[in-house]
């Protein structure tokens, strides 16, 4: 059993950036894929990004690529999600998830999930 618990969100100018943080409890941390999703309002929930337990790889959503770094630390038992150049169309509350398999790009992929945080982008 993984509990999630992100934060980090808050309201910040576009162009501005955020590290959001998914703190986990739990045993084996270290050994499940984390990712990252978020969801706008009247909108469905969509990837982010991921990172895998295993080497480390990483793979984004191409509307975040370039501009958001997803990485961990394994020994703090924290996944972390720098974003940078954020625009408005980043506003939404994030959410990150664990999945003690490979991960993936789809919700369904991963078993336990934070309560989310909410990140706010102004124009």
């Amino acid at each position: 059993q993984v509990q999630l618990v992100e934060s980090g969100g808050g309201l910040v100018q576009a162009g501005g950036s955020l590290r959001l943080s998914c703190a986990a409890s739990g045993r084996s941390f270290s050994r499940y894929a984390v990712g990252w999703f978020r969801q706008a309002p009247g909108k469905e929930r969509e990837f982010v990004a991921t990172i895998s337990w295993s080497d480390g790889r990483t793979y984004y959503a191409d509307s975040v690529k370039g501009r958001f770094t997803i990485s961990r630390q394994n020994a703090k038992n924290t996944v972390y999600l720098q974003m940078n150049s954020l625009k408005p169309e980043d506003t939404a509350i994030y959410y990150c998830a664990a999945d003690s398999k490979n991960g993936g790009t789809w919700a369904y992929d991963y078993d336990y999930w934070g309560q989310g945080t909410q990140v706010t982008v102004s124009s």
